[in-house]
């Protein structure tokens, strides 16, 4: 069994001080994907950059306290990549990726935007070079008999299931009609495949009829206590991978003053 988890952290040195240390040592997880870690590997403490029985990869954006997104793995990857050829963003701490026995694995922060701003305008351009890239990762592991996973924070919702209050977003970044299309691209409309970069959606295969599960809740008012979320953390899989998740969850804190981050945990397990 190979059990991988990713969440975006929210800033991994204030998730240190809440609990996340506590976490990752009682965790199953085999591969941990960070996203939002916003700090440089010598700022972070020893036992959070560097814990014992971990092989870690930080990638840091150049824009201090930014993004940033770390890799964990039990086992040595057999090789590291940071970025995904791209002038703009591979200097930004929203991409990494590790060859493991049969798998590569990567951790994705893609950039949230805001409607009628350069924000915006910033994820468009991120979209249009990371779908084609998809693609090709996707063909350069399946010439070498390998699979591909790629996880993170997408900041897009695909569905009316995937956040709770879709009405009123229809006209706000990461619920976008172009934002939604662009992941039909990914793995499909049904998140099943059929998308031209060849994904699978692996929670919406495990969870096909259900609302969420949500991943990612507003600080603001009672959104953690009423379920009022979005989910935007995604684990997004080759067929072959994807055919093989035994089960998945959304680590959901059992209080709201139990957070470490306004994400959860995404875990699978996968027959491997």
């Amino acid at each position: 069994m190979l059990t991988v988890s990713s969440v975006n952290v929210n800033g991994l040195r204030a998730a240190a001080k809440k609990g996340f240390g506590e976490w990752l040592g009682a965790g199953p997880a085999d591969v941990l994907c960070l996203q939002e870690v916003r700090a440089e590997p010598q700022q972070l403490p020893e036992e959070v950059r560097t814990p014992e029985g971990w092989y870690t990869v930080h990638a840091p954006a150049a824009d201090k306290g930014r993004a940033g997104v770390s890799l964990y793995t039990r086992r040595e990857p057999d090789e590291v990549r940071i970025g995904f050829g791209s002038a703009e963003f591979d200097g930004g701490g929203r991409y990494a990726e590790a060859d493991l026995p049969g798998v590569t694995v990567a951790s994705l922060y893609l950039p949230s935007g805001e409607v009628g701003t350069e924000r915006q305008e910033q994820k468009v351009r991120f979209m249009g070079g990371f779908l084609p890239y998809l693609k090709e990762l996707r063909e350069r592991a399946a010439a070498g008999g390998r699979e591909v996973l790629v996880c993170g924070d997408w900041n897009i919702a695909h569905r009316e299931a995937d956040l709770r209050n879709w009405r009123a977003n229809r006209k706000n970044a990461g619920f976008l009609p172009e934002e939604r299309a662009w992941l039909d691209e990914v793995f499909g409309r049904d998140g099943q495949g059929g998308g031209t970069a060849g994904y699978v959606d692996v929670m919406r295969t495990l969870h096909r009829d259900t609302e969420g599960p949500y991943s990612w809740w507003s600080y603001r008012g009672r959104a953690f206590d009423n379920d009022t979320g979005w989910r935007i953390d995604y684990h997004v899989a080759t067929p072959g991978l994807a055919a093989r998740a035994v089960k998945g969850r959304v680590e959901r804190a059992e209080s709201h003053d139990l957070r470490w981050s306004d994400h959860a945990p995404v875990t699978v397990v996968y027959g491997v």
